[in-house]
């Protein structure tokens, strides 16, 4: 790869015919593993792995020095992808976070709430280029979906959170987002009519930030959403259309799944925005937010590195990437194709592509919604066309 000065370059362009699915298989996680490793500049064993892939029946070359071209087969590919788990909460601690979820007193001024940025409506994410903060602040980045967050192996598209916990505290400090303060915030929820009782009940200390988070993490817990995809998976071969299964075998065929696998369809790992062409100086007008996870690390090969996002509910939160750059599930196929797998997509795949991902599309869970907009007729995503 080009960001760690490696002389392999990984190419989807070309096929390789005839290998079983045992080989495929073999190659396609030797291919993953070895990314991973030079991201983390984890060299000497990439080095072995790569070495291992290179000598495989399906990766010799005739030309000294060619370059190793693996291209995911869905024999390989589909094992990449799982289905979602049942959800495992406390209920009655997801049913308070749930509250709080979408309680504005969290924030500085009272204004903004979690779902102010995470809204059920959107899919778990909002509807602009990047959220609007406390007294109007535009803050940096595209807003990622809360929905399926628990699956994701690190929180926010830099990876700064390990886990729901960290996720679910820094926003409310932030001074860019939601600007609260504990020492205001507890206060303020020790004088609601409902509140002291509901957290005595269930945490001896009652109402403390720790708690507050705790409750919050356990209602992000239950905003787990299956999809037919799911059913599909497990065995229902009904429950895709033949255009939505011909997607999904195109969404691997093309190496979509080199990144976008697991539970989450995404969220295992982090990648280079621009794996083969430099999107941002395509794009111009860099920020500090399209540095990636270098905001956290400083270390030079995670520059413009980000965490891989999940593609479930994916047609529910446009815009699309971490800088809000694409409308529409179409083009930004069409971009990731070319930026990400050195791919010129054809309008027939892209299109392909794009009825997969809307089988992506899951329900929320009945008790996901606060009781008054529940009231209201409810919010789960509409079913996918």
């Amino acid at each position: 790869m080009d960001t760690t000065g490696a002389s392999v370059r990984f190419s989807h362009s070309t096929s390789i015919p005839q290998r079983g699915a045992a080989q495929a298989a073999c190659n396609a996680t030797l291919l993953c593993v070895s990314r991973h490793l030079f991201v983390h500049r984890r060299w000497p064993i990439a080095a072995v792995l790569l070495a291992a892939l290179a000598t495989t029946p399906a990766c010799k070359r005739e030309q000294a020095g060619a370059a190793a071209v693996v291209e995911p087969t869905p024999a390989a590919s589909s094992e990449l992808v799982k289905p979602l788990p049942p959800a495992d909460f406390d209920v009655a601690r997801a049913e308070l976070g749930k509250q709080l979820f979408h309680d504005t007193r969290l924030s500085g001024d009272a204004t903004l709430s979690c779902a102010s940025c995470h809204s059920l409506d959107h899919g778990g994410a909002e509807p602009r280029v990047t959220s609007i903060g406390i007294n109007g602040q535009i803050g940096p980045i595209n807003s990622p979906t809360v929905l399926n967050a628990r699956h994701n192996f690190v929180q926010f598209w830099d990876g700064r959170a390990a886990d729901l916990l960290e996720q679910a505290a820094g926003p409310v400090l932030n001074p860019v987002e939601m600007g609260g303060d504990w020492s205001v915030i507890v206060p303020r929820l020790q004088q609601d009519a409902d509140y002291p009782a509901a957290f005595a009940a269930l945490y001896p200390d009652g109402i403390t930030q720790a708690n507050t988070l705790d409750a919050i993490v356990e209602y992000e817990k239950s905003l787990v959403t299956p999809s037919r995809f799911d059913d599909y998976l497990n065995g229902d071969a009904t429950a895709l259309s033949p255009v939505e299964i011909e997607g999904y075998q195109t969404f691997k065929s093309v190496g979509c799944t080199t990144c976008h696998q697991g539970i989450n369809v995404g969220g295992t790992q982090y990648q280079r925005m621009g794996v083969y062409h430099d999107y941002f100086a395509d794009r111009g007008n860099l920020t500090d937010a399209d540095l990636g996870r270098f905001n956290v690390t400083g270390e030079e090969q995670h520059r413009h590195v980000f965490k891989v996002p999940t593609l479930r509910n994916i047609a529910l939160t446009a815009p699309y990437l971490h800088d809000g750059s694409q409308d529409s599930l179409a083009s930004t196929v069409q971009l990731m194709g070319k930026y990400q797998l050195d791919r010129e997509l054809t309008d027939a795949q892209v299109t392909s592509i794009v009825a997969f991902l809307h089988a992506l599309t899951g329900e929320l869970p009945a008790s996901a919604r606060p009781a008054q907009a529940m009231d209201a007729g409810g919010d789960n995503p509409p079913a996918a066309p």
